[in-house]
């Protein structure tokens, strides 16, 4: 670091600590020297912990190489490799049952199921794109994807298609005849509202009628006898249906319906992990100070649409009359969480007294929640005075202590009260999920959020048995016998340690943001497999998904599940390997470049750009939202074949420099895209992406960060002594 500030034992970028002195401690009662005294402490005496856990990961990852070098010749048996599991203290025993304790919890995440997002918080658009997400409009969200077909001249045009609006009015009839479904009669044979007596009166031609359940009434806009709005409730999610005779749609609609706006993203983590490339104390600042900005409910965003600037900035709530008559607000935005770093990486912008970099989970874990003190104060974004941080890639229960531990310390110095910090689990690594009801219970004080993540967790299997044989192909993986017993095992343990109605059990991502019809079919599967919440790419997916919240009353399904175990641990424990590979050269050919392809395509934006994540296309020109658990588990796969020799270095070679000319064309419309192919030994992202394949084997758990940071600071260099 070229200009820095001591201050006791630490070494802080000058950036970093005028931030912390400057913005994040402002207006709030914790002064710069009693934190930076604090944090100092604090960082001293964590640091060699942290260090300890992950000094724990090698020696148990090299525990299980070499009994997998020894034991995988013929199939493993499984009794005889949990019992080594359990005896080198990878499986921890069941301590009995119990429930979780966290208390001040905010309905969005203990009884209200929703959709939510994940964005980067170096992105003040997306970030608010994300908060604002609380609200979407059905109309638009149906009007411009393809969940409306275009079959029978509904094709999207430049102008307006009423064929295609009558397809989106006719569904938008739909869903009201199925969430609020009148007492006599059809949505679609309304012509008119009022507010009679607290009421809702509905015209329909020359008679009236009501909602089939009075109580789904919640209140309107506007006069009574003529309302602007109309607000109904379905299993908590809201609907405001807005009237407007004059408005584009409305003129033309007999009951003058202009929009149905849904209750959509309940909440969404602004992201400090994966979707961002943050490798020094300049990206750093960034991130702290949009999360900082966002917990101030001052950040703003300016940018250019359509050839038109823009500014966007935090909703306001939404102001209504209740059917009691009385003045009531709906939250205008969603719940936000932030997601810290793991305990794996540390970064430079500041540096321990004996001249390491600190551990990034612990720099995260006190900045972030400070950047939260002005929120703790005006509760806007947590009526019930908790700061919700998302903790990721912990591998069992003492990795989760140390979080718990990291957040007392945390707490006692901004003087907070015990357990205002709540924790989200992210159940991602291999350790974790086997050991899921221990890891809750290492925080059962705290732990408001599990969910699973498919792809991080593959990418963990493979290098965790990655001496055990060659892994099926990438697209076979989820129909492998320890994925579904993986994700019921994920709800069932919540369930049993008492998270309904207390704490989020959450699903993973949709990633391909412009298949929404694909999304609409499938994605009801995460509330039927009794999860209260699931991960969605964008605002207008969050407005599609939260209806199958309306369809699917997931407290119901929680009470039928609870106690009805459905996934054993021995399940899980079965490792995805192919017992007889038999693949033709074209199969591993084509396997190859499936997964080259996903690399440079996010690798490329990552090095050369400090982009974390994107709509990424793949080798089919499909977009997908991709952030480094799609890295970790496309490099864990090429490394693991080349280790069980289905492919050799030159074939990967060979396709890396093939697909370096397919993504090369696929970012040919990028002014600022540099290209990787005629450059190969110049290009830092290509030499990252190889890397990451022919040094898998050696990364800490398979993890990308160790070599995308690397090779991002490298980029950074050679851009300033240009």
């Amino acid at each position: 670091m070229s200009d820095v500030t001591i201050h006791g034992g630490l070494t802080i970028a000058t950036v970093l600590y005028d931030l912390v002195n400057d913005e994040i401690l402002a207006g709030t009662n914790i002064t710069p020297a009693d934190f930076w005294h604090g944090f100092d402490q604090a960082a001293h005496q964590l640091a060699p912990k942290n260090q300890a856990l992950l000094e724990t990961r090698a020696r148990l990852q090299n525990q299980i190489n070499n009994w997998l070098k020894t034991h995988s010749n013929d199939s493993i048996d499984p009794v005889a490799y949990e019992a080594f599991l359990s005896d080198i203290g990878y499986l921890h025993a069941d301590d009995g049952d119990f429930d979780i304790e966290t208390s001040n919890v905010d309905p969005e995440i203990a009884t209200i199921a929703g959709p939510q997002l994940v964005v980067p918080i170096t992105n003040a658009r997306y970030s608010l794109n994300a908060a604002n997400a609380r609200w979407g409009s059905l109309y638009d969200a149906l009007y411009g994807t393809d969940a409306i077909s275009d079959a029978g001249g509904a094709e999207k045009t430049n102008s307006y298609n009423p064929v295609r609006g009558n397809k989106v009015i006719a569904f938008a009839r739909d869903l009201l005849n199925k969430s609020a479904p009148l007492s006599i009669g059809s949505w679609n044979d309304v012509t008119g509202f009022a507010i009679t007596d607290g009421a809702l009166v509905v015209t329909m031609g020359d008679g009236h009628t009501g909602l089939g359940d009075h109580d789904q009434f919640v209140g309107y806009t506007g006069k009574a006898d003529s309302p602007s709005s109309i607000i109904l409730i379905k299993n908590g999610l809201h609907l405001e249906i807005i009237i407007d005779a004059n408005g584009t749609i409305g003129a033309g609609d007999a009951a003058h319906i202009n929009d149905v706006m849904v209750e959509s993203a309940l909440t969404s983590i602004i992201d400090l992990e994966d979707s961002i490339a943050a490798v020094d104390a300049e990206d750093k600042v960034l991130a702290y100070r949009n999360w900082n900005k966002i917990m101030r409910g001052t950040l703003t965003a300016s940018f250019t649409k359509n050839g038109e600037m823009m500014d966007r900035k935090l909703n306001d709530d939404k102001s209504f009359i209740a059917a009691d008559g009385s003045r009531q607000t709906l939250r205008g935005r969603a719940l936000m969480l932030v997601r810290n770093v793991g305990h794996l990486m540390s970064n430079p912008a500041v540096l321990l007294s004996d001249g390491r970099e600190i551990p990034e989970g612990i720099l995260d874990a006190f900045i972030s929640v400070a950047a939260a003190l002005p929120d703790f104060a005006s509760k806007q974004n947590s009526p019930a005075g908790s700061i919700y941080v998302v903790k990721p890639k912990m591998h069992g229960p003492d990795e989760v202590a140390f979080a718990v531990e990291t957040f007392d310390m945390v707490e006692r110095l901004l003087q907070l009260p015990a357990n205002t910090i709540k924790i989200g689990i992210m159940d991602e690594e291999r350790r974790t999920t086997v050991n899921l009801k221990e890891c809750i219970r290492a925080a059962k004080s705290r732990v408001a959020f599990i969910n699973t993540g498919f792809l991080d967790r593959t990418g963990d299997e493979i290098h965790t048995s990655m001496y055990a044989g060659a892994m099926i192909r990438k697209g076979d993986m989820k129909a492998a016998a320890w994925i579904s017993a993986y994700e019921d095992w994920n709800v069932d343990i919540g369930l049993a340690c008492g998270f309904s109605g207390k704490a989020q059990i959450g699903k993973g991502m949709w990633a391909m943001p412009d298949l929404m019809a694909d999304m609409f079919t499938q994605k009801i599967s995460h509330p039927k497999a009794g999860a209260n919440c699931a991960w969605v790419p964008s605002p207008t997916a969050a407005t599609l998904h939260a209806l199958h919240y309306h369809e699917v009353d997931v407290a119901k399904r929680q009470a039928e599940l609870t106690g009805k175990a459905r996934a054993s641990r021995s399940d899980i424990l079965s490792i995805p390997v192919a017992s007889r590979p038999n693949w033709s050269d074209e199969d591993i050919r084509a396997e190859l470049r499936n997964n080259a392809q996903g690399i440079l395509g996010y690798v490329v934006r990552w090095i050369d750009q400090g982009v974390g994540c994107s709509k990424v296309p793949d080798i089919h020109n499909v977009g997908l939202m991709e952030d480094r658990a799609t890295l970790r588990i496309s490099s864990q796969h090429i490394a693991n074949w080349l280790q069980h020799k289905i492919c050799d270095a030159d074939l990967v070679m060979d396709v890396m420099k093939e697909m370096a000319a397919v993504v090369d064309a696929q970012n040919a419309g990028d002014a600022s895209y540099e290209p990787m192919a005629g450059h190969f030994d110049q290009s830092i992202a290509f030499q990252a992406a190889l890397d990451l394949v022919f040094k898998g084997i050696e990364q800490p758990s398979g993890y990308t960060e160790p070599v995308l940071h690397a090779r991002r600071l490298e980029k950074k260099a050679q851009a300033k002594a240009a």
